[in-house]
């Protein structure tokens, strides 16, 4: 595992780790563990759509690649607590044909875990939100030219840019008013002519 990125984010760049995560129960697993803390399979249950027994069986298999581990200090007997290894994950699709399929598996699993997320938004936490906040919020559907270098240049400067947001929850005291804010980036490439010879 590496966690050099600006997030600290785990890095998975195994095809077989990559088809593990691609579960949608596995993932749900993984997200709430990443979100709210450490839980047991019994915690977990409602809320990723499987029985205790199921999420302890998912739970293990996370464990097996490292995304998940045994929380620290809660040990106990009855029960067993589990932690995510890191705040969230990354994959890039690796070269050969195996990693492609087990990546783009992946990527689908993801797409299809927040495709209702912004109509989830609209209908369950915008209404809460003061009008300060719901100003804030927006969609925005941008297309540009770009060369693999510069979309790659274009990431790493926004994820420098967003980390110390990103990485405030490790702080004792973070400023007052702040509160969790959820980004949904996508870098679609699309193909086409070249634009250069239009």
């Amino acid at each position: 595992m590496s966690l050099k990125n600006p997030y600290g984010d785990f890095e998975i760049t195994e095809p077989q780790a990559l088809r593990a995560l691609a579960h949608p129960v596995r993932l749900a697993i993984l997200d709430r563990l990443q979100r709210h803390g450490p839980a047991t399979a019994t915690g977990l249950s409602p809320h990723v759509g499987a029985t205790p027994s199921v999420v302890s069986w998912h739970l293990r298999h996370l464990a097996t690649f490292g995304l998940v581990t045994d929380a620290e200090g809660t040990a106990s007997k009855r029960e067993r607590w589990w932690q995510a290894a890191a705040r969230g994950f990354r994959f890039e699709l690796p070269d050969d044909a195996e990693g492609q399929a087990a990546g783009r598996q992946l990527r689908g699993e993801m797409f299809a875990r927040v495709a209702e997320a912004p109509q989830q938004w609209l209908l369950h936490d915008e209404p809460r939100l003061d009008a300060q906040w719901r100003g804030l919020a927006g969609v925005a559907d941008t297309q540009f030219l770009a060369t693999p270098e510069e979309l790659r240049q274009l990431e790493v400067a926004i994820e420098e840019l967003l980390a110390p947001y990103v990485r405030r929850k490790e702080d004792d005291a973070p400023p007052s008013g702040a509160q969790a804010v959820r980004m949904l980036r996508y870098l679609l490439p699309e193909p086409g002519d070249d634009p250069a010879e239009s």
